[in-house]
């Protein structure tokens, strides 16, 4: 015998089934400090997408801070469905603790998990007074240069490598690598927590000759800030490349690993290389790149893996407690 229920009834259910079906839907992208403006715009690419696609709304919210500290709050509980990253050691430790995603995730997606890339470039006050051309300039005395923190921030460790490695490059023995290293950190008047606030520091407070920051961060600060900067490409930089994973405890748990990762899989197709490339992140999508190849000019890069043998090797003798950088700040203390 059919039941009939109230109106008021239904509508109670129908509200209920709704809000189940709203937190089925949102997905939280935790990534590094500098990328909100282009997953502000790619979210709104990809949910126009899903919605047409799958037929299905989603709700799609962003958490941005130092790449390692936004790590580390993944792997101390804050639910993240995917994890948005500029290097691969702060995805790796999310295997390390707790097993949140398999030691081999990398290998899931095209160009080792990485849709995008940028190169580390040394900003500079207009004119550039100090005539910083390469990295060994950085650490002359009287300049004075703004790198965030390495020990919370993606683009802290990067600009360190990218010193260090580029010094590597032109024959330069260890030691005398470290030198330069340890000259350019003696010339940091502050570090700050991730490339934002350095950028603050740098464009707002006017502190500083030169800024160290990813090449899709400087259109952005010239925009903001106005055309008081030049932008310095160094001999040789490091290749940044930015991974990307679902965050497999999380997804299997929430039951949104079908939307997830196809948040991450939509970042490879022309549409959200689209997006990657108007916010100055090199794509890897070789049509997208043919159409912007006047705004990404051509530089001599290396990679971690060149010169440092992977982020877990790089990460062990250089950035854990106690170790190169560590020292190099130590003896700078004294």
């Amino acid at each position: 015998m059919p039941i009939f229920l109230p109106r008021a009834a239904l509508a109670a259910l129908a509200s209920i089934a709704s809000s189940v079906a709203l937190a089925a839907t949102t997905l939280l992208n935790v990534s590094y400090d500098v990328s909100r403006e282009f997953y502000k715009d790619y979210n709104a690419v990809f949910a126009a997408h899903w919605k047409k696609t799958a037929g299905e709304d989603l709700t799609l919210n962003q958490s941005h801070g130092g790449s390692s500290r936004q790590a580390r709050s993944v792997a101390d509980g804050l639910e993240a469905d995917v994890i948005t990253m500029n290097q691969h050691n702060d995805i790796d430790i999310l295997a390390e603790r707790g097993g949140l995603v398999p030691r081999d995730w990398a290998r899931r997606l095209p160009n080792n998990s990485a849709p995008t890339t940028s190169v580390s470039v040394i900003l500079v006050r207009k004119g550039n007074p100090k005539a910083i051309r390469d990295w060994s300039d950085l650490g002359r005395p009287g300049v004075s240069v703004i790198i965030p923190n390495p020990k919370t921030s993606g683009n802290g460790r990067y600009t360190y490598l990218a010193a260090w490695g580029a010094a590597v490059k032109n024959g330069v023995a260890p030691e005398a690598a470290k030198a330069l290293v340890t000259r350019i950190f003696a010339n940091v008047p502050v570090l700050d927590g991730g490339g934002r606030g350095a950028t603050t520091t740098f464009a707002q407070r006017n502190l500083g000759d030169a800024l160290v920051t990813f090449e899709s961060e400087v259109p952005l600060i010239q925009k903001e800030f106005g055309a008081n900067f030049e932008v310095v490409y160094p001999s040789r930089t490091i290749l940044a490349e930015n991974p990307v994973s679902v965050v497999d405890k999380v997804v299997d748990r929430r039951g949104t690993r079908k939307q997830a990762e196809a948040y991450l899989q939509f970042l490879y197709s022309e549409a959200g290389q689209e997006v990657a490339a108007k916010h100055h992140l090199r794509p890897r999508h070789e049509k997208v790149l043919a159409r912007y190849t006047k705004d990404f000019p051509k530089v001599e890069t290396f990679t971690v893996d060149d010169v440092f043998g992977g982020w877990a090797s790089a990460q062990k003798e250089h950035f854990n407690d106690g170790a190169t950088y560590d020292q190099i700040i130590a003896a700078g203390k004294r």
